[in-house]
């Protein structure tokens, strides 16, 4: 995932006063699991899935 797509995540998040086990709970997996997507540290397709759901939850 981008820096900025992190950033924006995080800044909706906090928008939205949702915390980051929420988000992952509407996912379905786990908060460790987000937060490697989040830094990167996870980029194939089943985490990009993950990303597209992310970008529609929180409107980005």
């Amino acid at each position: 995932m981008s820096e900025d797509l992190s950033i924006k995540v995080r800044n909706e998040l906090y928008r939205k006063k949702m915390k980051h086990v929420e988000l992952a709970n509407l996912l379905g997996i786990s908060g460790s699991y987000l937060s490697d997507i989040l830094s990167g540290k996870r980029d194939g397709a089943k985490a990009q899935e993950h990303i597209e759901r992310i970008r529609k939850i929180l409107n980005i």
